[in-house]
């Protein structure tokens, strides 16, 4: 007799979690009648925080749902922009993120990174800060105790960092935010500063921000444009999706 079964089926985006033997959309999973429907789901890849609506035999359903032997399930992606339980959203981004932090601090997110976090002191500060964890790492993302999470797609920041806004459309505040640690930029005078500057730097620029937590200081030098390409893109992408 044949085994009693469980069928899954993933939305196209999100196949790429499963194994490539899976990614043909349906899967058939034994059914055991005691395991919730998010623990199968999980256990083929997908980490919880990376589901979005289910859908059995025609009804909308939970993780917790113990599905019975013959049920289909249709799962599907977060919702875009994806709502939270935090306003403004606060993030947190594992260690391999670094260039993404610099770049969502640019437009004034709200980011804490830090290069020598392990995993579990990611998941305490994520917790204890309500912050939203970004990471590329589906092991990460599976942790029981995790509050909330969310995969990064893409390779390079500018990709990551459209993700990441088409994901959750935050508010943005540019040129708020040391890029360095997160902290808030106030203006400040040259006179303030200009013993920090480098003579060139005094000479062509009056106008400086500097950083409430760290004092580094700021102004908009030779590099500016590709920042500022940086922060108009960001302003499109998240006006579109709101």
């Amino acid at each position: 007799m044949d085994e009693p079964k469980v069928y899954l089926r993933f939305a196209a985006e999100l196949r790429s979690f499963l194994a490539p033997r899976n990614r043909h959309g349906q899967v058939a999973v034994a059914h055991d009648g005691t395991s919730s429907l998010g623990h199968l789901i999980q256990s083929l890849g997908l980490p919880i925080p990376e589901i979005g609506a289910l859908v059995a035999d025609g009804r909308d359903v939970a993780h917790s749902h113990r599905p019975t032997a013959g049920e289909t399930v249709s799962i599907e992606a977060p919702q875009r922009p994806q709502e939270l339980p935090i306003t403004p959203p606060r993030f947190l981004l594992d260690v391999h993120l670094g260039k993404l932090a610099r770049r969502l601090r640019l437009i004034g997110v709200d980011t804490a990174y830090d290069n020598d976090r392990d995993d579990p002191a990611l998941v305490v500060q994520a917790n204890a800060e309500r912050r939203v964890l970004l990471t590329q790492d589906r092991g990460l993302l599976c942790r029981r105790n995790l509050w909330l999470g969310a995969h990064v797609r893409g390779t390079d920041p500018d990709e990551q960092l459209q993700d990441v806004l088409e994901r959750f459309a935050p508010p943005l505040a540019p040129w708020t935010r040391c890029t360095n640690c997160n902290g808030e930029l106030a203006p400040t005078g040259k006179d303030e500063v200009e013993h920090l500057l480098q003579p060139g730097t005094s000479r062509n620029y009056d106008n400086y921000g500097k950083c409430s937590e760290c004092d580094r200081v700021y102004w908009r030098g030779a590099h500016s444009r590709q920042l500022e390409a940086i922060v108009e893109k960001a302003t499109r992408t998240v006006s579109a999706h709101h």
